[in-house]
């Protein structure tokens, strides 16, 4: 069942870099901030009609949970902005690598402490060294 999740987020990293070649698109034409809003408007609107169709949740609970868990939209947000504005000058691949690189290094990190409710999972020497890899890749494939 493990590796069926794992490809289900192969799938999304495939939305992702599709997304960021798009969105870099519109943002040209349109201009940064105004590339994300329409990006993020079309989403709101189609996960809209997918909780009014087949959503089985309470959205009103959201106004119960804590304040700080609302931030992800804005999270969301600036990282499709930065994507918009970043892409059209270095490329989906520089900046996807970017991407992770960040994610890796704060996911390690919110594991190792177990931040915002996670499991504790502490960081090892492989872990520090697959980092220090992720970012030679990164200055590899941004050295010309």
């Amino acid at each position: 069942m493990k590796i069926l999740f794992s490809l289900l987020a192969v799938l999304g990293g495939i939305a992702v870099a599709v997304q960021a070649q798009i969105n870099g698109g519109l943002g040209k034409k349109t201009g940064a901030i105004e590339g994300s809003f329409v990006s993020f408007a079309i989403g709101t609107l189609a996960l809209l009609f997918i909780v009014l169709f087949f959503g089985k949740g309470h959205v009103s609970a959201a106004m119960t949970v804590p304040k700080w868990q609302l931030i992800g939209g804005l999270l969301g947000a600036f990282y499709v902005f930065v994507m918009v504005f970043v892409v059209p000058k270095i490329g989906v691949a520089p900046a996807l690598i970017a991407v992770i690189a960040g994610q890796i290094v704060v996911g390690a990190i919110i594991d190792h402490f177990g931040l915002f409710g996670g499991l504790k999972i502490p960081i090892d020497w492989k872990k520090v060294t697959a980092i220090a890899l992720l970012f030679l890749s990164l200055y590899l494939f941004n050295h010309k």
